[in-house]
């Protein structure tokens, strides 16, 4: 979940280096590091900690140069295992994200030859492999020192004596910036925004060299062509916008990203193209975390309202188990379109004979070139660790997919599909009472655990807002079907175990208000998510935190943008980094 940048062009490289790698310092935060090429030596900088508030570091004079923000797979943050990794000689430096699986074996081959190590990382090996190919052709050298590789990786390579820079990626995210008159690569497309919106996505073998009059790709040793895609977004999406930090701006964009995503796939009617469902029996969904959570409600969803089976499976256990597939559509959930777990399950899942639908926010990304069908949520750069105006976009796409294979009669479709066009105004009536949340969030604020419980659609509500908790206030929260509390986890209540419970105005809510009674009979403070409109809740509950009133299966959106703010709103309090929790990147692209 590294960050990496490489620049070649007219500017200084390090200023340039620096400044991307700070756009990138959600995929890592451990420790960074720059080598910029200065006449035929290496300028090299490396430090632990976070790279945002770095000011006035100057590496060397120079025009091509790598850089890298660490999330530690192998070796603790140290500045010895900090990025770029160089060989013997200095000559070499090399920048990674990925993990090298067959690493050890390499190592000790290479320091029986008499090569010396100073890390303690998988990616050093990399360096040494060049070193010992190089013989005066940095991409030839590249080329076979991956062959000896396994495992994943996106590699940017230099070389003292040599003006270009070398990168090949495997199964990890890469993609280039096309400037005029200079080139940046980088693992995610902020890094590069600064300085153009031109991008070409690299794919899975692909080699490229890029020096100062242009860049040639090869893969499999044939050279190819890749188009240049123009991104959407402007810098100003991934700047703060004035916001203290960019979870609560995100939250905010929430109304404008489902109006965007609406406005993409809803006219007149829904305009899905639903050629993916022809001759299904199942649908297969497989993803993680947030998205495993949004794949929950996609089956309440399309069960309730098509008919079609449904089941759920966490791609990174999907990998190893392999359940039937026959006749089977598998939609994968993927913010970034690189979560590896979610890219590998997919393939096997077409290895298995499985239709695939991908719902991605990334044009261009790895989902969409292995999937048969692509949906894209329309969110815009997300910058903060924990997904939220993501999730509710992935939300939007789901409602709109469920429509579709309705077999409802169609007034009752439009009808549900007029609910979902005033989604944004209700959204912004939440965001209104933000301040009645942040009161109820700042006495959460000081317990270390907490449960929230749910019915129906309400579980994979409670088991996001546990999640959103749990990742950046650092509070033990866990989630619960409310019925299932009686069956062990009732054990754990008490004064100190405050419950957040989510009531949908369904067939479910009666149990749901006895179950909160119980939980009252066990001496927690309890907090119930309910509609405005509700005045039997608050006989109950200690706290209630209010939603407008909508149609039950759409509160999946209206209860999780509060606890999405109840979420942040506790963490501030506890003064936590809730840009970036601790020991967690945004796009897991290692298994």
């Amino acid at each position: 979940m590294c960050g990496i940048v490489g620049y070649l062009g007219f500017r200084r490289a390090d200023q340039v280096i620096i400044s991307a790698l700070k756009r990138l310092e959600y995929r890592g935060y451990d420790s960074w590091g720059v080598a910029v090429k200065h006449g035929n030596e290496l300028g090299l900088i490396k430090r632990v900690g976070a790279i945002g508030e770095v000011e006035g570091y100057s590496v060397a004079e120079g025009s091509v140069g790598i850089g890298h923000t660490r999330w530690a797979t192998h070796g603790k943050p140290s500045e010895l295992n900090a990025h770029p990794h160089t060989d013997c000689r200095g000559k070499v430096a090399v920048v990674h994200n990925g993990i090298i699986s067959n690493f050890q074996s390499l190592r000790e081959e290479l320091e029986s030859r008499g090569h010396e190590f100073s890390s303690e990382t998988d990616t050093e090996v990399i360096a040494h492999l060049i070193e010992e190919e190089y013989r005066g052709d940095l991409r030839e050298a590249v080329m076979r020192a991956v062959e000896r590789l396994k495992g994943s990786y996106a590699i940017v390579a230099m070389h003292a004596d040599s003006e270009e820079l070398v990168a090949v990626r495997y199964k990890s995210p890469l993609v280039i910036g096309v400037g005029d008159g200079e080139w940046l690569i980088a693992s995610d497309v902020p890094a590069v925004l600064d300085y153009t919106n031109r991008v070409i996505y690299l794919e899975d073998g692909d080699l490229v060299k890029l020096w100062s009059d242009g860049l040639r790709i090869w893969n499999g040793g044939k050279e190819v062509e890749r188009k240049i895609v123009t991104i959407p977004w402007s810098i100003e999406d991934a700047e703060k916008g004035g916001y203290e930090h960019f979870m609560l701006k995100e939250i905010h964009e929430t109304p404008r990203v489902i109006e965007d995503t609406l406005f993409e796939y809803l006219s007149e009617d829904i305009e899905i193209d639903a050629s993916f469902s022809a001759g299904i029996s199942e649908i297969v969904f497989i993803a993680c975390g947030t998205s495993y959570h949004a794949s929950l409600i996609g089956k309440y969803l399309i069960e309730k309202l098509s008919g079609i089976p449904v089941r759920v499976e966490f791609a990174s256990e999907f990998i190893y188990h392999h359940p039937p597939m026959h006749r089977a559509l598998a939609i994968a959930i993927t913010q970034s379109g690189e979560t590896a777990d979610t890219l590998e399950a997919m393939r096997i899942a077409k290895k298995l004979g499985a239709r695939t639908l991908a719902i991605v926010n990334v044009l261009g990304s790895t989902a969409t070139r292995i999937a048969d069908h692509v949906l894209y949520t329309r969110a815009g750069p997300e910058i903060s660790v924990a997904a939220t105006k993501s999730f509710i976009a992935q939300l939007i796409v789901l409602y709109l997919i469920a429509l579709k294979l309705s077999r409802m009669p169609g007034s009752e479709v439009s009808r549900l599909v007029e609910e979902l066009r005033i989604m944004p105004e209700l959204v912004r009536k939440i965001l209104e009472r933000e301040d009645e949340i942040r009161e109820i969030a700042e006495r959460l604020a000081g317990f270390e655990n907490m449960m929230y419980i749910g019915r129906g659609i309400g579980v994979p509500i409670a088991m996001e807002g546990a999640l959103k908790m749990k990742e950046i206030s650092y509070i033990h929260a866990e989630a619960y079907p409310a019925g299932e509390l009686k069956h062990g986890p009732f054990a754990l209540l008490g004064e100190q175990t405050p419950v957040v419970a989510t009531l949908v105005p369904d067939d479910t809510y009666e149990i749901m208000l006895n179950n909160i009674k119980e939980v009252k009979a066990r001496d927690s403070i309890v907090v119930a998510v309910a509609e405005e409109n509700d005045r039997e809740v608050e006989k109950y509950v200690d706290h209630v935190i209010r939603v407008p009133r909508t149609e039950h299966i759409f509160t999946a959106i209206t209860h999780s943008v509060a606890l999405q703010l109840l979420a942040y709103y506790t963490a501030r309090k506890r003064g936590c980094e809730i840009d970036k929790p601790r020991n967690l990147a945004k796009s897991v692209t290692v298994e």
